[in-house]
């Protein structure tokens, strides 16, 4: 591993711990990260003159840190004052903790299984953080009102899932190409 993967490694290890004392910041930080590492790692390996990626098993190194900083936030939402917000969250996160399992049983040559196991669990952290701190009425209190805000979050988080899982593209290749004037892999 270089060192440019290890620093960002650790950023990813450290980072999460701000959930606990700014849920908000802390977690749309934490999606950042995940969103940027690949970037992030090119860019220092570019500057401490290393070669750029994570190497074959990023997916793997990937899912467990996403896994980490989603286990804090579900530490956090096991203190939602709300029940049906609290058992959702709690819920949408063993899903995923599940799809998670899966691919690491299976390895990268069922990486589409991902799909099926999508992460809605961080949307609606970030939406029940969100709304509790700036607007508690739009908190679902009944059945119909979790599954509407549920059908409205998992609309993006479905296309999200399938463009990375589903059909594996990677647009910080395209980002490492266009932006950075990196060589394809």
């Amino acid at each position: 591993m270089t060192i440019s993967a290890i620093i960002v490694l650790v950023v990813r290890l450290l980072f999460p711990l701000t959930i606990f004392r700014w849920r908000i910041g802390g977690s749309v930080g934490s999606m950042l990260l995940d969103g940027v590492d690949v970037i992030l790692v090119d860019a220092l390996a570019s500057v401490l003159g290393e070669e750029p990626g994570l190497g074959d098993h990023y997916q793997s190194f990937d899912k467990w840190l996403d896994m980490y900083y989603l286990t804090i936030e579900a530490f956090v939402a096991v203190r939602f004052s709300n029940l049906l917000v609290r058992n959702t969250s709690i819920g949408l996160y063993c899903f995923r903790l599940l799809g998670i399992v899966v691919f690491a049983l299976t390895g990268e040559k069922y990486r589409k299984l991902i799909f099926f196991f999508p992460n809605l669990f961080e949307n609606f952290f970030l939406f029940a953080i969100l709304a509790e701190r700036f607007s508690p009425k739009l908190l679902p209190t009944n059945k119909l009102q979790l599954v509407l805000v549920l059908a409205l979050l998992y609309i993006p988080k479905f296309f999200q899932e399938w463009i990375l899982h589903y059909k594996q593209l990677t647009p910080w290749n395209w980002f490492r190409e266009s932006v950075l004037g990196a060589k394809p892999n």
